[in-house]
């Protein structure tokens, strides 16, 4: 059997296993709390066949945060999956190209003048879309590649972030705290207003990425003239991924903040476990929704409750680190 044909098969393994990891962790987080509930219970209750009790506890007051937090994972994944992707490096993450930086610098904005949570939504998707349009300009007619893409990136994201310190400081103490909890990212208190757009956009975003752009994305990690020479629109489907993978991780910062790291890790872990070519987009998002249950749980009973984003921030620094000592092994940086 060659590698190629061996490939599809652990990847189907791999998100199989990824996505009842996913749902083991989230029926465990629906258990846990101030009033705990067996597993089996969980599930019975998931069915209608709770106690009265433990239905409003599970369906009414714990369900929403863990569904929101499966479908930010799921979009952070499918970004960075795309991105990593379009860049062909493992770096190539909206975290470090600046999507997530515009997201919530525009969102900040936004909660410093007093707006709604929807005028934060929108201004996070309006925020995320248009740094991935900006990069798009300053790549000119002929793109950007690579680590060119990256370093634009880091310094959209240098940019962004000084222009989020100057609006931190021009906000009032209530404002600014109610910001720096959203800038963190955090579940903390969200529910199906946040979680059922997120799904709407993820249902339209998520075939059009699989079925459209992957077979496309997979030919053009081997160059674009290669691609170009099977017939791939490579300057059509670079940007229509991009833009498509900019709404889901904008969608993603809107629903809660603009939680660090997960669109950089889960990618990376897709690849080392499938050990496929292409963006691994199935078992990228598996992961991503188990990083995400896992480290709300995590943040959820560390001693002190924490947001999402610090145990997210700790962990991606750290595999950040790793990362980039393994690349400049390998010579690759």
């Amino acid at each position: 059997m060659t590698a190629a044909t061996g490939a599809r098969p652990r990847s189907l393994l791999a998100g199989v296993a990824a996505l009842v990891a996913m749902l083991a962790m989230a029926v465990l987080t629906l258990g846990t709390g101030d009033y705990p509930i067996a597993p089996g219970d969980v599930i019975r209750t998931l069915f209608g066949q709770g106690t009265t009790a433990q239905a409003f506890i599970v369906n009414e007051l714990r369900l929403p945060r863990v569904v929101t937090a499966v479908l930010v994972g799921v979009a952070l994944a499918a970004g960075g999956a795309v991105f990593q992707s379009l860049v062909r490096n493992p770096l190539g993450s909206p975290d470090v190209l600046g999507i997530t930086s515009g997201a919530g610098t525009a969102a900040l904005a936004v909660v410093i003048v007093g707006g709604s949570s929807t005028q934060l939504s929108l201004a996070a998707v309006a925020g995320g879309i248009g740094v991935a349009l900006l990069i798009q300009l300053i790549g000119g007619r002929r793109g950007l590649h690579g680590y060119r893409f990256i370093l634009v990136g880091i310094g959209m994201t240098a940019i962004l972030n000084g222009i989020s310190g100057y609006l931190l400081t021009k906000g009032v103490q209530m404002e600014n705290a109610r910001a720096m909890l959203w800038l963190t990212g955090s579940f903390d208190g969200r529910g199906w207003e946040e979680a059922l757009p997120l799904l709407g956009v993820l249902i339209v975003a998520i075939p059009v990425l699989v079925l459209v752009c992957g077979p496309g994305l997979r030919m053009l990690e081997m160059g674009d003239d290669i691609a170009a020479g099977l017939g791939i629109p490579v300057k059509r489907l670079r940007t229509g991924t991009m833009l498509i993978g900019a709404l889901v991780v904008a969608c993603a910062a809107a629903a809660a903040g603009p939680v660090q790291f997960v669109a950089l890790i889960a990618p990376n872990i897709a690849k080392r476990v499938t050990r496929a070519p292409g963006p691994n987009l199935l078992p990228s998002m598996a992961i991503g929704g188990l990083l995400t249950v896992a480290a709300d749980w995590l943040a959820q009973h560390s001693g002190y409750p924490l947001p999402v984003g610090v145990v997210t921030g700790a962990l991606g620094g750290a595999y950040l680190i790793w990362l980039l000592v393994t690349e400049r092994k390998a010579g690759r940086i």
